[in-house]
């Protein structure tokens, strides 16, 4: 076992407008832009899957254009963490699940489940849909972590369950919604989302030097007492973690150059 899990900095996505002459060379092809992506960041999560279905043609193609070590995370489907009552998810779950993601291989990483502002914590209908989480999909094994956005999910209890169910939860550095810091799973998901378009690095140099550190802190198996925690009370176990860190939302335009300088901090 190594002192410390791997930490991966990345994006949302990789076709955007604005990246075109900032991020991306100015006489490079739309269509070889994720190839670009992927040699300058080590994860990209993926928003279109939230809307609608790919084909597994399209994962393997996604797979085939990056660097042996590059990870996707998938953001799951709307028409399943929108459900009015969660523990009627299952054949939601199954089908986005069966569309073909597996095709990624070993270049699938975590598998985002983002639920609406207005989602409130009930904890035995929220139980009951990580109960429906399954552990595998077509021999591949697979990584949940959840996002909530509603300050109801800040309790104790909801820590329990996702620690029951080893499912991760989103650090959300965001204007409005909670920060839940818990450490739960086996690995540490952030979204960093309070960048400026002004900064050029998206997030400025002293709070990407904090931001460097609470990483390399999760990695080595620690916990960041000055986060907000849902149960300040729970102590994860001490082992090294893999760390995913997306720069999302506020600063889009200056997000991979973010990435690309807190990537440089922390390894």
């Amino acid at each position: 076992m190594t002192k410390s899990g791997t930490i991966r900095c990345g994006i949302g996505g990789w076709t955007f407008d604005p990246w075109e002459g900032t991020f991306y060379p100015e006489t490079l092809a739309k269509k070889r832009q994720l190839e670009y992506a992927s040699s300058q960041l080590k994860a990209i999560e993926v928003n279109g899957t939230y809307y609608g279905s790919q084909k597994p043609e399209t994962f393997a193609k996604w797979a085939s254009e990056v660097p042996e070590d590059f990870i996707f995370s998938l953001k799951a489907s709307r028409f399943t963490t929108n459900k009015k009552v969660l523990a009627e998810a299952g054949e939601s779950i199954g089908k986005f699940l069966s569309q073909g993601l597996t095709e990624l291989g070993s270049h699938l990483g975590p598998i985002l489940w983002q639920f609406m502002p207005t989602k409130k914590f009930d904890a035995d209908d929220f139980g009951a849909f990580l109960a429906l989480l399954p552990e595998k999909q077509d021999g591949l094994t697979l990584r949940h972590v959840v996002e909530v956005r509603h300050d109801s999910f800040r309790t104790p209890e909801f820590t329990a369950l996702l620690a029951k169910h080893k499912v991760a939860v989103v650090c959300a550095d965001h204007f409005d919604y909670p920060m839940i810091a818990d450490v739960t799973g086996d690995f540490v998901y952030t979204r960093l989302q309070t960048g400026s378009d002004d900064v050029e690095t998206c997030y400025d140099d002293k709070r990407l030097d904090l931001w460097a550190d609470r990483v390399k802190i999760w990695a080595a198996g620690g916990d960041i007492a000055d986060l907000a925690h849902a149960d300040p009370g729970h102590k994860p176990d001490k082992k090294p973690r893999d760390v995913f860190a997306f720069f999302i939302s506020e600063g889009k335009v200056n997000a991979p150059n973010g990435a690309r300088a807190l990537q440089q901090r922390v390894d």
